[in-house]
């Protein structure tokens, strides 16, 4: 084994991970995170950042903007999660993920300073992005909170912006079982004094915005009362629309690389943003937001968003995985054009199944799987809940087994849809 893939095990099998062990990963509180900011002396303190929370399309809405900083100019750190195919792809500057060497060596200089701290994965991970965006001298830095906000180990910085997208029901053993509960807990990252962008009025949960925001004196936007989309389509592989602001002023002819209907709304947030950091003194130009959305995927490597695998026939995969995500997916999967619908689905055990399951098409045949970890939901278990809600179809060995089975089965003029998960969606892109 090499010392990178060495390096790798520990931090999978010997830190509590989140994504793969659930609950029993989960930290309750910052301290483990603020010891290691402390011993890493602040890094994130020397350059500019932009927080970002969210239940659904923090990781669309952060890649985004961090393409549109690229486009000016600016040397940009991007740290996201979960990754789908390399650990790296957590930690990017201009769109490269961190060296294999820095992780390597960033891991064993904290077991040789400090043994007596036992950070998660997640712990661990962010003071290494923090460290590698600071010794990359970047300029500024866009963070995409984990999970929550309030107890996020994301949430030491001081951003210029913060960015909330939407609230929904996820992660509900942790954040609370109702939307304003959940709201509460991303609303944790705004800061004092500090203007706050809110991609989605929700009626349950906007006083518990307007009441942070107001008493930490933060300028608090809603992007979806500030905008409206006017004509769109799909044009030449991108999302062509036109962006309308309230006081009459338009974005004509926006290109969109992300096809996904969730797009729609992250684009108004992502708007929003880049109008706020003009505010902030950010040196930005609508060139710049225009290529940034039209860029994204090859400024700074995101995949799994409406991701095409093949035309013939035509494979899709999204890593939306729970209702608010699903909803969107299911809306977009009913604007495509198809014969027949394949869907290879698998879920974790710890999501709303039933909520999901009661979304996606009965007229589709279903290849149900389980994505490689412990978390996962078995097939059969799967299947089972899916006959309540009239989903048919068989159980499969892996995630492969199940994509190459629909593949034989499907002819040019159907589509594929490949989801339920980020897990499984990272087995196969």
């Amino acid at each position: 084994m090499g010392e990178y893939q060495s390096i790798l095990e520990f931090l999978y099998e010997q830190l509590p991970f989140f994504q793969r062990q659930g609950a029993s990963a989960y930290k309750h509180d910052l301290d483990v995170t603020l010891t290691l900011d402390d011993i890493y002396n602040h890094p994130h303190e020397n350059y500019r950042t932009i927080h970002v929370a969210g239940t659904n399309g923090k990781g669309s809405v952060s890649n985004m903007v961090a393409s549109i900083l690229q486009e000016a100019g600016y040397k940009v750190g991007l740290y996201t999660s979960p990754h789908l195919k390399d650990f790296r792809e957590r930690i990017r500057v201009n769109g490269e993920m961190i060296p294999e060497e820095n992780v390597i060596n960033f891991v064993e200089h904290y077991k040789l300073i400090s043994p007596d701290v036992t950070p998660s994965f997640f712990e661990l991970t962010v003071a290494m992005a923090f460290d590698y965006f600071d010794k990359q001298k970047v300029d500024v830095a866009v963070i995409e909170v984990g999970m929550g906000g309030r107890l996020d180990s994301t949430n030491i910085i001081h951003p210029d912006l913060s960015v909330i997208t939407n609230i929904g029901l996820d992660h509900t053993q942790f954040l609370g079982d109702t939307l304003p509960k959940i709201a509460k807990e991303k609303a944790g990252i705004i800061k004092e004094e500090t203007p706050v962008v809110v991609g989605r009025m929700q009626k349950s949960c906007a006083d518990v915005f307007y009441e942070r925001a107001k008493d930490l004196h933060s300028p608090l936007i809603f992007a979806d009362q500030e905008f409206s989309i006017g004509d769109e389509r799909i044009k030449d592989g991108r999302r062509v629309l036109q962006l309308k602001k309230k006081n009459g002023f338009e974005y004509p002819n926006l290109a969109l690389s992300l096809l996904g209907q969730c797009q729609l709304e992250n684009i108004k947030t992502v708007v929003t943003v880049y109008e706020k950091l003009l505010e902030l003194g950010y040196k930005l130009t609508e060139s710049d937001l225009y290529n940034g959305v039209r860029n994204v995927q090859d400024n700074t490597g995101l995949m799994g968003r409406w991701q095409t695998l093949s035309e013939k026939p035509k494979v899709i995969c999204d890593i939306g995985h729970n209702v608010d995500g699903i909803s969107q997916i299911v809306e977009q999967i009913s604007e495509s054009d198809y014969r027949k619908l394949h869907v290879v689905l698998g879920m974790v055990s710890d999501k709303d199944i039933r909520g999901v399951l009661k979304l996606l098409p009965q007229e589709a045949t279903y290849y149900f799987c389980s994505p490689d970890i412990p978390r996962a939901m078995e097939a059969s278990v799967l299947q089972e809940k899916a006959k309540e809600f009239d989903l048919l179809g068989e159980c499969y060995d892996s995630v492969k087994d199940a994509l190459r089975r629909a593949w034989e089965v499907a002819e040019d003029e159907d589509m594929v849809y490949v989801g339920g998960s980020t897990f499984v969606v990272a087995e196969v892109v």
